[in-house]
Formats: C-alpha cells, sequence, structure tokens
C-alpha cells in the first residue's frame, strides 16, 4: 500500500487558527494517526511578518512558519533553525529565519502559497498547510465606542471593547485547496488562539466561513486557557462561543474542549499583572445552546501556560475516531 493510500485511510481532520496556540496543539496531533490540514491565517501584520508584508508585499509568513515548525518532521536543530531570530544586525534584527527563507522562496518561485509548498516538502511536513488566502487582508476592528482600529497588531494595543472584526478586502477569496480541504474533512478544529486576530479571521473569509457551516464532519472548539487583555477581557469559555456566532451566524461547533485544572496562584498572578485571568468555565450557559463540553486538566506550565499537547491531542483523536465509527 502506497504512502498516498494509506494518508487517505486516516481521519481527514482540518485545523484552523493561528498564533502560538495552534502550533503547540499540532505538535500533539502530528503524532496521531491522522491527515492534518492547517488553515492559516494570513492577517498578522506585527513584527518581522509586518515589515516583510510592508517591504516585499508578501502575505505573512510568521504563523505560516509557526505551523510548519510544527508539524516538520526533521531533526529539532533544523526545528531550531526555522525559529531562530535575529537579535542585532542592521536589517536583520527581529527577523526570524524561516520568515526570510519563505521570503526567498516566494520571489524564487514567484508567489507565496508554492514557497510554502516547497518548505513543507523541504522540511517533511507531517499534513499539509495552507495560508486562507493567497493575499494579505487587513483586519480592522470596531469598538463598541465606534471607534474603529486598523491592523491586526493594533487591535489589542487599543484596549478597547471589541464589538466586531473585519477583513479588507471583505470579499477575499481563498485558497482553492484550503475550500476543498474542508469539503472533504472528517472533523474541522477551530482555536486554541487568539480570538479576534487569529480565530475568526479565517471564518471571515467568506467561502471559507460557507464550507465549514455547510460540513457534516464533527466540529471542534478549542478554547484558550487565559483571557487575552485587550481582545478577551473577563470572557467566559459561552463569551468566545457567541463571539464566533455572533460574526458567522451560525453555532458551528458540536464539542467544546476547556481546561478546568487548576492554576496555581503564583502563575494566576503573574498573569493578572498583564490583565490576563483563567477562562471560566460557565458550562449551564455553554451547555443550553446545544454545545458538548469535555473539560480536563490541559495546561502546562513552565515560562508560560500552554496546553497539554499529548493530553489535547488525545482528546481530539478519540473524538474524532468515536465520530467517525458512529458514521459507518
Amino acid at each position: 500500500m502506497s504512502r498516498a493510500d494509506k494518508q487517505r485511510e486516516r481521519p481527514r481532520i482540518v485545523v484552523m487558527g493561528g498564533g502560538t496556540g495552534l502550533s503547540v496543539m499540532l505538535r500533539g496531533l502530528k503524532d496521531k494517526p491522522l491527515d492534518i490540514t492547517a488553515i492559516v491565517t494570513v492577517a498578522d501584520d506585527g513584527g518581522s511578518s509586518g515589515i516583510l508584508r510592508s517591504e516585499l508585499q508578501m502575505p505573512p509568513p510568521g504563523d505560516i512558519r509557526n505551523v510548519l515548525t510544527a508539524l516538520a518532521d526533521v531533526e529539532p536543530l533544523l526545528s531550531d533553525m526555522l525559529a531562530y531570530r535575529f537579535t542585532s544586525g542592521a536589517g536583520l534584527a527581529g527577523h526570524s529565519l524561516g520568515n526570510l527563507i519563505l521570503a526567498a522562496l516566494t520571489d524564487i518561485k514567484g508567489d507565496f502559497v508554492t514557497a510554502v509548498r516547497e518548505l513543507s516538502r523541504v522540511f517533511a511536513v507531517r499534513g499539509r498547510v495552507l495560508p486562507a488566502a493567497g493575499q494579505a487582508v487587513v483586519l480592522s476592528a470596531e469598538m463598541e465606542d465606534g471607534t474603529i482600529v486598523i491592523g491586526e497588531s493594533k487591535i489589542p494595543e487599543a484596549r478597547g471593547t471589541i464589538k466586531r472584526v473585519f477583513l479588507e478586502p471583505a470579499e477575499v477569496e481563498p485558497l482553492p485547496e484550503a475550500v476543498e480541504a474542508i469539503n472533504q474533512a472528517d472533523a474541522i478544529l477551530i482555536g486554541p488562539g487568539s480570538l479576534y486576530t487569529s480565530i475568526l479571521p479565517n471564518l471571515l473569509v467568506p467561502k471559507l466561513a460557507e464550507a465549514v457551516v455547510a460540513s457534516n464532519s464533527i466540529k471542534i472548539f478549542v478554547c484558550n486557557v487565559m483571557t487575552q487583555p485587550g481582545e478577551t477581557d473577563n470572557y467566559t469559555v459561552s463569551d468566545h462561543l457567541k463571539a464566533v456566532y455572533d460574526h458567522i451566524g451560525h453555532h458551528l461547533f458540536d464539542y467544546v474542549i476547556v481546561n478546568n485544572g487548576e492554576i496555581p496562584p503564583q502563575v494566576q498572578d503573574k498573569y493578572a499583572e498583564k490583565g490576563a485571568k483563567p477562562v471560566e468555565l460557565d458550562w449551564d450557559e455553554v451547555t443550553s445552546h446545544g454545545y458538548k463540553v469535555i473539560a480536563d486538566t490541559l495546561v502546562l506550565f513552565r515560562t508560560y501556560l500552554r496546553h497539554d499537547a499529548d493530553k489535547l491531542s488525545e482528546h481530539i483523536f478519540q473524538l474524532v475516531d468515536s465520530w467517525i465509527s458512529r458514521k459507518r
């Protein structure tokens, strides 16, 4: 049996998002017998990605690079090289090597999508990594006071209450491969990540959202462990779900995976200094809308709080496997 045939036997899972949370989760999922397609936001406009986006007129590479690194099947040193960020040098400081490689490949191959595909091949990525669109988009937010904040990186800095986020251009075309992956998926997994600046930008691409709504796959939302200052201050789990509903107009998810493990007081204090606190699971409110809740101790703390990739991926795999078994 060919490798392609073996891949087709595996449950097909589409993971949508961006940022560090998505990459952490994918490090666990790539060791499961799953055929993974990661669809990654192209709204980032800060740091190295913002500079390359502006100067080279290319989609921002940062989130894509993080996902490629997470799914790469290479020696750890090569992954470390992709993630390496220069700390000095005129014009180099602040750039990651992976971002520069993607910029170079985009120039060599003529387009960003081909560059991502080629780097995936070189780094033996387990699965596919697709930008949500072949072009960069501008993410803006309308705040509750009517103010418009333009730019993904500027939205949390405004420290206001977000009413809605929207894309320019509003009718951006998704990558056809991304729509096809959603149409063929056995499972669609959204989150974790910054709600308004990593998760929703993917769902604001009209044809991607339509494909997710129309899909008969199992749909899972992985909620963040902590609130995010300037985005989800004081949000509960149901507030996260309501924000998705308000933007898309549908209750998308069958299951919600939530951390209910205790976070040590000293860790909470560290995050409280920055205005973050644990996301409260308001169980009755969540289940009243038909969502099924999977709650477990899903956090690890080293320098930062992160999802426990192994435990989280095991819950996801069991949900997907059970779903497929019931459909057969």
